[in-house]
C-alpha cells in the first residue's frame, strides 16, 4: 500500500493526516511517480483551509509540486520511460508516496540539479519566472518591490532580478531574513519589523517610485504597495499569505492610473508549449549559476502539520521540501 497526507474537511494543521491509500495505477496518458522530494508552499495551506477550493472533493490530497521516478507508463504516453526522473510543479495531489500523474504535467530533470532542488524549484521557480518575465517584462532599467523576500519565490526572484541588473528592494520581517535576502541577490532590503517600507521605498527610489510591486503577502501590504509604485506603476498580487486584500477599490489606482493584476501560475503554464518553455528557462538559469535553489528546511513526509505550522508561522526561509 501506498502512504498519503489525506484531510476529511478544511481546516488548521491538525487535519493532515497519514494513511494509507490504494496503490496508484496508470491510465490513459498517465504515469505513476515515486516521489523523492516534494515542495512545501504557501498554495498549500490555501487548499488545507479551503480558502482555494479543490477541483476534486474530499477526502482531499494537497501539495502541488514535486520530483521523483517513473514506475509505470500508461497506454499513449511516448515520452516518458520507466525510471526516468521527472518534476512537476502544478498538479495538485503531491503529499503522498507514489501517485498518478499526467505525462503533460511531467518534466524530465536535467543531469546536475538533484531531486530535492528539483522538488522546491518548480512552482516558486516557475512563478518567478512568469512574474518577472511575463507578467512585467523586467530590464535592467526596472526598479522593482517584491515583499517577502526571504521566501521560496522571493529567494528566487531576487537572484533572477539581479541576472537581468534590474534594481530590486526586498522586504523582510526580521534581521536574519533581510541577510539572507540580501545574500540572494537583493540591491536594497528593508524590515518593516524597523522600518516603514513606504517611507524607505521613496527614499531608495529619490520620490519616484517603482516600475512595479510583487506582492504575495497581501492583507499587510495593502494598500501600502500602491504607494511604492510610480505613476503608471504595476501592482502584482499574486499570494495572500497574511490573508486576502478585500477592501480593494478601483478608484485606488486612479491617483496616478496604476494597473494592477492577479496573476497565477495555472495560466501561465496552461499549455504544454508554455509548461515546457517556462521550466527550460527555469532550469538553465539553475544549471547556468545564476540562481541557486535554497533549500533551508525538510521534513518528513508524515510530519506535513508541522511543516505547514513552520511555514504559516514565519518560521521557515527560502525552499522546504518533504521527504516520503
Amino acid at each position: 500500500m501506498t502512504h498519503a497526507i489525506l484531510l476529511d474537511e478544511p481546516g488548521g494543521p491538525e487535519v493532515l493526516q497519514w494513511r494509507q491509500i490504494a496503490d496508484p495505477v496508470a491510465g490513459e496518458g498517465e504515469l505513476v511517480v515515486r516521489h523523492t522530494a516534494i515542495g512545501l508552499n504557501f498554495l498549500d495551506t490555501y487548499f488545507r483551509t479551503g480558502l482555494y477550493k479543490a477541483p476534486q472533493g474530499y477526502p482531499l490530497i494537497v501539495g502541488s509540486e514535486a520530483a521523483g521516478v517513473v514506475e509505470a507508463v500508461g497506454p499513449g504516453v511516448d515520452d516518458f520511460a520507466v525510471g526516468d526522473r521527472i518534476a512537476y510543479g502544478f498538479a495538485l495531489g503531491a503529499y503522498a508516496e507514489r501517485r498518478t500523474l499526467p505525462a503533460a504535467s511531467a518534466l524530465k530533470i536535467p543531469d546536475g540539479v538533484t531531486d530535492e532542488v528539483a522538488a522546491a524549484m518548480m512552482l516558486k521557480g516557475m512563478t518567478a519566472r512568469y512574474l518577472l518575465t511575463e507578467t512585467y517584462k523586467v530590464d535592467p532599467s526596472t526598479t522593482l518591490l517584491f515583499h517577502a523576500a526571504a521566501g521560496g519565490v522571493g529567494s528566487i526572484a531576487g537572484q533572477w532580478a539581479k541576472a537581468i541588473g534590474a534594481t530590486s528592494i526586498g522586504t523582510v520581517g526580521s534581521a536574519a531574513k533581510a541577510e539572507l535576502a540580501k545574500a540572494h541577490g537583493y540591491t536594497h532590503v528593508i524590515n518593516y519589523a524597523e522600518e516603514d517600507f513606504v517611507a524607505r521605498v521613496k527614499e531608495i527610489t529619490g520620490g519616484k517610485g517603482c516600475d512595479v510591486v510583487y506582492d504575495s503577502v497581501g492583507r499587510d501590504t495593502f494598500p501600502g504597495s500602491l504607494k511604492c509604485l510610480r505613476p503608471l506603476g504595476l501592482y502584482a498580487l499574486f499570494g495572500q499569505s497574511s490573508g486576502p486584500v478585500d477592501d480593494f477599490k478601483l478608484a485606488d489606482l486612479a491617483g496616478k492610473s496604476l494597473f494592477a493584476t492577479r496573476p497565477g501560475l495555472a495560466v501561465y503554464v496552461g499549455t504544454r508549449e508554455r509548461l515546457v518553455a517556462n521550466a527550460a528557462d527555469v532550469f538553465e538559469m539553475v544549471r547556468g549559476g545564476k540562481v541557486t535553489i535554497p533549500v533551508e528546511q525538510t521534513f518528513a513526509l508524515e510530519d506535513a502539520a508541522e511543516a505547514h505550522r513552520a511555514l504559516e508561522g514565519r518560521r521557515t526561509t527560502g525552499s522546504s521540501v518533504l521527504i516520503p
